[in-house]
């Protein structure tokens, strides 16, 4: 949206007219088409850069030291090419067990699901120019750093918050949906998320909350 308040149409890579799309319900059948065809080639998506995560350990003598540096091992490409998870780290069990490289072992062979139970997930995702995602919701206690862009947090009340470089959520267990304004629509954002494990949630009318991932189940793996 522009300064007067009218909006403001997007382009995808394309070039085809992306519509402006507050106020738009998490029912929209076109909300998670909104970018496709942006990210083809993989992380990172075109615009940013590319991330480097740095991995330390001990030598024999108890001395930290790098033990490598890269761009995350499992990269998962969702939708229709308009967004890419990126796991930056996962552990399967608290407390985390490093001994003999236990915990590094385990994240590399193993992408995990949207969160593990027990553990945690450090994931980076890159979104398409315009892209509102579907609402959803994990039983996690999921905090948010906007590291690139601007980005709107919509709840399933209707609330919503603007979110800018650097800003931070905290969803505790909320069903919500992210869509990407930055520069209008224009350009690629980049989100970073660490999910923690929670207990049930329970409402005050004693109802539990369950995970409701919608169009996005197909691109996390199922828990183990």
């Amino acid at each position: 949206m522009d300064t007067s308040g009218n909006p403001v149409a997007a382009e995808n890579a394309t070039g085809d007219s992306v519509p402006n799309v507050t106020g738009v319900s998490s029912d929209d059948p076109l909300m998670f088409l909104r970018g496709a065809g942006y990210i083809a080639q993989g992380f990172p998506a075109p615009g940013l850069r590319r991330t480097i995560r740095h991995i330390t350990g001990h030598n024999d003598d108890g001395k930290a030291v790098f033990l490598s540096s890269d761009c995350g091992d499992h990269h998962r490409i969702i939708g229709e090419q308009q967004a890419l998870g990126n796991i930056l780290y996962s552990t399967f069990e608290t407390p985390v067990d490093m001994n003999n490289n236990k915990d590094l072992e385990h994240a590399k062979e193993h992408e995990p699901p949207i969160h593990y139970q027990h553990g945690t997930v450090l994931r980076l995702i890159d979104f398409a120019p315009g892209l509102l995602s579907p609402m959803h919701r994990s039983v996690s206690l999921d905090y948010g750093v906007v590291l690139d862009g601007e980005f709107e947090l919509i709840l399933d009340s209707g609330e919503t918050r603007i979110m800018r470089q650097g800003d931070v959520s905290i969803n505790r267990g909320g069903a919500h949906s992210w869509r990407n304004i930055t520069s209008n629509g224009t350009m690629p954002g980049r989100m970073l998320y660490f999910l923690v494990d929670s207990k049930p949630i329970i409402t005050a009318k004693g109802e539990a909350l369950g995970e409701e991932l919608a169009e996005l189940a197909p691109y996390y793996v199922q828990p183990e």
